[in-house]
């Protein structure tokens, strides 16, 4: 049975940007030390349209060595793509030593919006979460530290995003066919996310999940709870406390409990 949600408090602007300096000083903390040990570290941000995922990463990245750090978001693949083995045109833009690379999206574009817009057959869905353990293994075994989180809005909170996409000029050029009839698809979102979550959540590459709603909220927290996974030195402790009912690792009582969004 469902129930609802702990409500997400809002913060104001001053704190808000004290909390962001503070974090964004221990990602550049971290980036030395991933520098300094050759690491290689990869952060996937999955969420449904207008979900924050843009917002997120330009925090992370705001005050990062653009050498040694990557953003990507691939586009519409490309005939020889759609020909290809399915996680091939992921793996040229995956992390060498010293890299911090976030992907905007990444292959579990398969589970979510190519199975619901059905750009991808049954099959080719079955094959992808019979072998996604074994792709994202062999990258933790080749010493890339991979994380991901799936960020969480509601219904209400979609439309009002996407009718802002729609009515401000700057943000315009986010608005694209799919974000046309997100809203229309969201119990197919829903139950494709929900499987999703449920069948490739593993102890080795566990989701996180952020309740983002309140886009300054989930971004400090998800910043956060990120640094507070990582290791690096000078670490400032305090300065990583997260709120556990914003973001939490992924259990499927949840998706029941309301404090995933139905």
């Amino acid at each position: 049975m469902s129930s609802e949600p702990p409500r997400i408090p809002k913060v104001n602007k001053k704190t808000y940007h004290h909390r962001l300096h503070a974090l964004q000083v221990e990602l550049v903390k971290l980036q030395r030390h991933l520098i300094r040990s050759d690491a290689k570290i990869l952060v996937l941000i999955e969420g449904r349209d207008t979900a924050g995922k843009d917002g997120v990463i330009k925090r992370i990245t705001e005050h990062l060595s653009p050498r040694e750090t990557r953003v990507v978001a691939l586009g519409k693949p490309s005939d020889r793509d759609q020909s290809a083995w399915y996680f091939q045109r992921y793996v040229p833009h995956l992390p060498v030593a010293q890299e911090f690379v976030l992907f905007n999206r990444s292959w579990y574009n398969r589970a979510g919006v190519e199975r619901v817009m059905g750009f991808a057959s049954h099959a080719q869905y079955r094959e992808f979460m019979e072998t996604v353990f074994d792709f994202e293994h062999m990258l933790i075994r080749s010493g890339i530290r991979l994380v991901k989180y799936y960020l969480d809005i509601t219904l209400d909170e979609q439309l009002k995003r996407l009718e802002a996409r729609r009515t401000d000029p700057l943000k315009q050029w986010k608005v694209s066919p799919i974000d046309e009839v997100a809203a229309e698809h969201w119990h197919d979102y829903s139950v494709a996310r929900n499987e999703m979550l449920a069948r490739t959540h593993h102890p080795l590459s566990p989701w996180t999940i952020v309740r983002a709603d309140v886009k300054r909220q989930a971004r400090l927290n998800l910043i956060a709870d990120l640094l507070s996974r990582l290791d690096y030195e000078h670490k400032d402790v305090d300065a990583l406390a997260s709120d556990p009912d914003i973001v939490f690792g992924f259990e499927p009582r949840f998706i029941t409990s309301g404090l995933i969004a139905s």
